[in-house]
C-alpha cells in the first residue's frame, strides 16, 4: 500500500503527520503523547497508565457509554497503549468516519472529565490487570529485568504501577498529569487514509488545544555500579530467565546494527539461540531476543522459559554466542538473512493503514522528521558485519549484564 508522507503544523503549533493513501477505504488517527511511565511522580508509579484508562470514562460532552456506542455504531474502534516513554491514543474506522473519530479522540485526550465516581472502580480494574501480569511468570519477568536494569529511575518501575501505588492516585493527580503532558508542544497527531493536507488541517483546526507548553522527561543517567540481579521464588515448575544489556538511545546511528544483532541472536526460528537452545538441545519451548530504545538509553534483552535443571547449560550456550558475536561478528549468510527478514516485515506491516499512521507518528515523535520505510530499509541494507560486531563488543560485557529470574521456591 503506497503512501505519500506529509509533515504539517496546525495554526496552534501542534505537529500533524499525514500518510495520504488514495486507494485506502480506511481511516486511522493517532495522538502520540510524549510521556509514559518514566514520567510518573515519585510514589505514584502507574499514574500515566491510570490516566490512559480514565480518559475513556468521560469527556465534557460524552460519558463512557456514549464514547463506546458512538464509536462502534459506525463500525469503528478506539484503543490506547502506555509505554515507558509515550502514550498513544488510536481510532480506526472507515474513511467516512474520520470527522467523528477526530471529534471523539481529541475530546478524550484534551477534554477528559475524570469523573470522581469512576476512579475507585477503575483502580480495581487496574489492580486486576496488575495481578494478572504478576501471576504470569512470562509476563512478570519483564518487570523484573527492567528493575534490574534501571531502578531506582522510573524506567525500572512497572508501567501499571503496584497495588500500593495506584491506591494513592486521586483525581487531582490524574488532572495534573494530563494538564502537564497532554498539552506539551511536542505532542504529535498522525492520520492515514485517502485524505489530503487541506482536509486534515481543516478538520483538526477546531479540535486542537489553543495553547501548549514545554516539558521534558527525567533523563536516565547510568551509574558506575554493576548491573543487578532480581530473583523471585514462587510456586512454579519452570524457570523464567531474562538477561539484558543496557545500550545507547534511539537516535544513535548504531541502532540499525543493534536491530540486526537482536534478530541474529534471538528473533525467529533461524536465530542462533532458537536453533541451539530449542532445536538442538531441547532446553526450552521458547527463547527470544528484543531490543528496546528510549531517548537516552536502551537495552537488548534475552528471555527464555526453562527446566530449572537446564539453567547452567542454557546460560553457557547464551554466553558462548554472545562472546562469538563480540569477537567475530555474524557470518555473511546470517547477516543477509536478518536484512531480508527486516525488509519483509516492514513491507508486510505497511499493507495496513493503521501501521502507516503509527509509523509517521512515531517518526515525528522520536526523530522529529519522517523517515520513509524505503529509507529505513536502505539503511539496514548498508550495515556491515563489522558494525554488528562492534555493537556486540560494547554491550556484551559482564559489568553491563543484568539478570532476572523467576524460579521454583
Amino acid at each position: 500500500m503506497q503512501a505519500s508522507y506529509h509533515e504539517l503544523r496546525s495554526s496552534k503549533g501542534i505537529r500533524i503527520g499525514l500518510a495520504s493513501i488514495p486507494e485506502s477505504e480506511c481511516a486511522a488517527v493517532s495522538i502520540h503523547i510524549p510521556a509514559g511511565s518514566r514520567d510518573d511522580p515519585p510514589g505514584l508509579s502507574g499514574l500515566a497508565h491510570f490516566v490512559e484508562h480514565m480518559v475513556f470514562k468521560g469527556t465534557e460532552t460524552r460519558d463512557a457509554r456514549q464514547i463506546s456506542f458512538e464509536t462502534e455504531d459506525v463500525g469503528a474502534s478506539l484503543n490506547a497503549c502506555t509505554s515507558e516513554d509515550s502514550t498513544v491514543y488510536e481510532a480506526r474506522g472507515d474513511a467516512s468516519t474520520l470527522p467523528l473519530l477526530v471529534d471523539i479522540l481529541t475530546s478524550i485526550v484534551w477534554r477528559p472529565s475524570f469523573p470522581a465516581d469512576e476512579i475507585a472502580l477503575e483502580c480495581d480494574v487496574i489492580a486486576e490487570e496488575i495481578v494478572m501480569y504478576q501471576e504470569s511468570p512470562s509476563d512478570h519477568i519483564g518487570d523484573l529485568i527492567s528493575k534490574a536494569l534501571w531502578f531506582p529511575h522510573p524506567l525500572g518501575e512497572s508501567i501499571s504501577g503496584s497495588l500500593e501505588s495506584i491506591k494513592r492516585i486521586d483525581r487531582s493527580a490524574l488532572q495534573e498529569f494530563a494538564r502537564r503532558h497532554h498539552f506539551r508542544e511536542d505532542v504529535v497527531v498522525s492520520v492515514a487514509g485517502p485524505f489530503d493536507e487541506e482536509q486534515v488541517l481543516k478538520l483538526f483546526e477546531v479540535h486542537l488545544p489553543a495553547t501548549t507548553s514545554s516539558s521534558a522527561s527525567t533523563l536516565y543517567r547510568a551509574s558506575d555500579d554493576p548491573r543487578r540481579s532480581e530473583i523471585e521464588a514462587r510456586d512454579t515448575q519452570q524457570l523464567q530467565l531474562a538477561i539484558a544489556y543496557a545500550c545507547f538511545g534511539r537516535r544513535d546511528s548504531r541502532r540499525h546494527a543493534l536491530r540486526l544483532l537482536g534478530m541474529i541472536l534471538g528473533e525467529g526460528a533461524s536465530s542462533r539461540l532458537f536453533q541451539e537452545l530449542r532445536e538442538e538441545r531441547g532446553l526450552c519451548y521458547q527463547v527470544g531476543c528484543e531490543v528496546t530504545l528510549f531517548e537516552d538509553t536502551g537495552a537488548l534483552e534475552i528471555h527464555a522459559g526453562l527446566d530449572p535443571a537446564s539453567r547452567e547449560e542454557a546460560l553457557a550456550c547464551i554466553h558462548r554466542h554472545l562472546e562469538s558475536l563480540s569477537k567475530h561478528g555474524p557470518n555473511e549468510a546470517e547477516l543477509a538473512r536478518a536484512k531480508r527478514l527486516c525488509a519483509s516485515a516492514s513491507r508486510a506491516a505497511m499493507e495496513s493503514t493503521a501501521t502507516h499512521a503509527e509509523w509517521i507518528g512515531e517518526c515525528l515523535l522520536q526523530h522529529e522528521r519522517v523517515i520513509t520505510p524505503q529509507e529505513a530499509i536502505q539503511v539496514i541494507e548498508a550495515v556491515t558485519s563489522n558494525e554488528v560486531q562492534q555493537v556486540a563488543a560494547i554491550l556484551f560485557t559482564p559489568a553491563n549484564e543484568a539478570l532476572a529470574e523467576i524460579r521454583p521456591a
